[in-house]
């Protein structure tokens, strides 16, 4: 009997053995945390403006992406609006700085230069003009600004300003061992394709390799002392000359269609 119980017990105990434990119960699912979406990185206020000067720009509004660049100095906003601003003064583009003028008896190119406060390659450049020749009834678009320079030998920059806003900005080259004389100037002589006089007294004239004023020269009310154009383009940027401030050709021929004599320059250390 006992034998029996025995046997009972152990057949009990190994159908427990053999049974698969119960799965155990999962714990109830949590809800989805609410997903917060990432806010697109803030866009700069440099970049926002020169993207719509540019759209302004390709809908023909010129002025208005110029004024909108007005308040911004990075790079990128002046390079656009020094070209917005020479587009609008070398063509007929429009802008609140321009009068027209029907041409009447008596005027010339030059009279009306100096009446407007220009210079006639402007005037020329601004309507296509092959020559000064000018006929009764035409009419020009005249562009009314009041320039000035700004030059500074530590950045090497040029910078025209508009009656006190910012026209265009230029890379420049000014002199090695701050030979560049700081101060207040005014543009005196206008030359294109200036010859060089070297310090010996000898005229290198124009065309020669030793001439180095490159195609332009504004002359400033201190003897020997300029803005002209250079051949040595490498040196733009750099403290490289014998004092002059210098640029790249087509630069300063921008410069020599702009600026009329007596335009103001200051020279900052």
């Amino acid at each position: 009997m006992n034998l029996l119980r025995l046997v009972l017990v152990l057949s009990l105990c190994l159908a427990g053995c053999n049974r698969a434990p119960a799965p155990a119960e999962k714990p109830p699912e949590r809800p989805p945390a609410p997903s917060v979406a990432t806010p697109p990185p803030a866009l700069d206020p440099t970049d926002a403006a020169v993207a719509q000067a540019l759209a302004l720009k390709r809908a023909g509004k010129l002025a208005e992406a110029r004024d909108l660049l007005q308040p911004f100095t990075a790079d990128k906003a002046l390079a656009l609006l020094g070209e917005l601003n020479t587009q609008i003064i070398f063509t007929g583009a429009a802008a609140p700085e321009k009068v027209d003028h029907t041409i009447v008896v008596g005027d010339t190119l030059g009279k009306l230069a100096k009446k407007f406060g220009t210079t006639i390659e402007l005037l020329m450049k601004a309507h296509g003009l092959s020559s000064d020749k000018i006929r009764l009834g035409d009419r020009l678009r005249v562009y009314q600004g009041k320039f000035a320079i700004e030059v500074s030998k530590t950045a090497n920059t040029l910078t025209v300003t508009d009656n006190g806003k910012i026209f265009k900005r230029y890379r420049v080259g000014t002199g090695q061992y701050n030979r560049t004389p700081a101060g207040e100037f005014k543009i005196m002589t206008r030359i294109e394709k200036p010859p060089w006089y070297r310090p010996d007294g000898r005229t290198i004239a124009f065309g020669d390799p030793e001439n180095i004023l490159g195609t332009h020269w504004l002359g400033l009310d201190v003897p020997r002392y300029g803005i002209h154009g250079t051949w040595e383009t490498n040196s733009i940027g750099t403290q490289s000359s014998a004092g002059c401030i210098r640029l790249l050709n087509s630069d300063v021929e921008e410069l020599y269609v702009l600026l009329p004599v007596g335009t103001p320059v200051t020279i900052r250390d």
